[in-house]
């Protein structure tokens, strides 16, 4: 089997996407759809940002994206992210064939990730790529069963694009009514941050060292 992996350059699940090409023999790895010259059975297509035109899907016999959501529900940007404020630990997974259209096409498999409420942003982004690469395994250790996905079935829904005003906190809030935003937020990309007065403080988190002495 004939195997590429795509992701988007510059950003955070390169490290894992480097992992699985050196964990599948034979397999390659790019950052442009449009660098893919040859024919694939298989490309995964993991936390790449940009849509893929007919011409290139059509080139392979799968092309596989695998989403953070129980789709047809939390479509778009960032699913595990909005589930996690919503106060959901138990967070689903969908691999499907990839379309023109986002977040559209067939499911071959769904599973579940499960956190345990405390997991900061690296937590998450890690607990997140070794889900991905554990279901890109599952595919091809039983690619007879799954090789024929199904439709989407069920009402649709759509999470917006998170951008850095996002992160903001509400000062008259507890700590504790929003310890589910500060486990998402990025103390450097996109930190906590709150105003007072005109004034704006970034408040960074981290877990503490149990061996440290407060």
């Amino acid at each position: 089997m004939k195997i590429a992996i795509l992701t988007s350059p510059n950003q955070w699940f390169i490290p894992y996407a480097q992992k699985l090409e050196t964990t599948i023999q034979g397999s390659k790895l790019f950052f442009d759809h449009q660098a893919i010259d040859e024919t694939y059975t298989l490309v995964f297509i993991l936390s790449y940002h940009r849509i893929i035109e007919k011409k290139y899907l059509q080139q392979h016999q799968h092309n596989i994206v695998i989403h953070a959501s129980a789709l047809p529900q939390g479509k778009g940007w960032a699913p595990m992210f909005w589930q996690i404020l919503e106060g959901k630990n138990e967070i689903p997974f969908s691999m499907f064939e990839a379309s023109e259209t986002m977040d559209d096409g067939d499911i071959y498999m769904q599973k579940v990730l499960h956190l345990n409420g405390y997991e900061l942003n690296a937590e998450l982004r890690n607990k997140q790529a070794e889900f991905i690469i554990q279901m890109c395994f599952e595919f091809l250790e039983h690619y007879k069963l799954y090789k024929t996905p199904h439709k989407q079935k069920g009402e649709s829904s759509v999470y917006a694009k998170r951008s850095a005003k996002d992160s903001e906190l509400d000062i008259h809030k507890t700590i504790h009514d929003q310890f589910n935003l500060l486990r998402i937020v990025d103390n450097e990309s996109y930190p906590a941050f709150f105003e007072i007065e005109g004034n704006r403080y970034i408040l960074k988190i981290e877990r503490a060292d149990e061996n440290r002495k407060l």
